[in-house]
């Protein structure tokens, strides 16, 4: 004997269509993301976030971070959609490792992926910041500033300008000029405004068909010592993401 699912009640579409916002907001503003940015991103009542966002993490669609400050997606919500982790080409991380053998400084590689950053192969000697946390905030970073730069307007990826340092950039038209900087010079810094005491300078890798923006090398090291770079380590820094464009483009 077969039994008719019970029909849908005419409040039960509303409620799906919300649940699916709140996921698709989670997504777009990456892990970490707070209730009330959800409520104020989607409109919705404080309350209304609430309690879609409980379901969602009773469900496993979503799960609280451990500071319990935000959200990320959960184990449920990542089987909907698989992603495949890109791997380094063996010839890719063979010039990486040759500069980390020319400089004391940590060395880190980034892809974009459409708008998102990923640190595919972080020096395990010097870890950068975290991931999360570069993704999130990507005007925080010198590879973040990268990314940026390259779009039409630099505000459809950034929905945080929270300061992390009081050194970090949350003026929006202090960040137009960074990034016209780093169109400009073909060159990304920042200065403790992820950490106090340490600061990145990144340069782009360009595939050689189009140039278009596949990835960022990145140095991280005191932030005294890159307020004032060696122009010789920068230029060491664009000949290795020179040789990295066909690798990777």
């Amino acid at each position: 004997m077969t039994v008719d699912p019970a029909p849908i009640s005419g409040r039960q579409p509303r409620a799906v269509r919300t649940a699916l916002a709140v996921l698709e907001e989670v997504v777009a503003a990456g892990p970490g993301v707070t209730a009330k940015e959800i409520s104020a991103a989607l409109r919705l009542p404080p309350a209304t976030t609430y309690r879609v966002l409980n379901l969602l993490v009773g469900e496993e669609y979503l799960v609280r971070l451990p500071d319990l400050r935000g959200f990320a997606l959960g184990r449920r919500a990542a089987r909907l959609s698989p992603v495949a982790v890109p791997r380094l080409p063996t010839a890719a991380r063979t010039v990486v490792d040759h500069l980390r053998g020319r400089v004391r400084w940590g060395v880190h590689l980034a892809i974009f992926d459409g708008a998102r950053l990923q640190v595919l192969d972080p020096d395990p000697d010097h870890p950068p910041s975290d991931a999360d946390l570069l993704a999130r905030l990507p005007q925080a970073s010198a590879l973040g500033r990268l990314l940026l730069a390259e779009q039409p307007d630099w505000r459809a990826l950034v929905r945080d300008l929270r300061p992390v340092t009081d050194r970090t950039v949350t003026d929006p038209d202090a960040l137009d000029a960074v990034l016209a900087a780093v169109r400009r010079d073909g060159l990304a810094t920042q200065t403790g405004q992820l950490r106090p005491d340490r600061g990145c300078l990144a340069v782009p890798v360009r595939s050689p068909a189009d140039g278009a923006l596949v990835a960022g090398l990145a140095l991280s090291g005191p932030a005294t010592r890159v307020a004032d770079p060696d122009p010789e380590l920068v230029t060491l820094l664009r000949e290795h993401a020179t040789t990295l464009g066909p690798l990777l483009g």
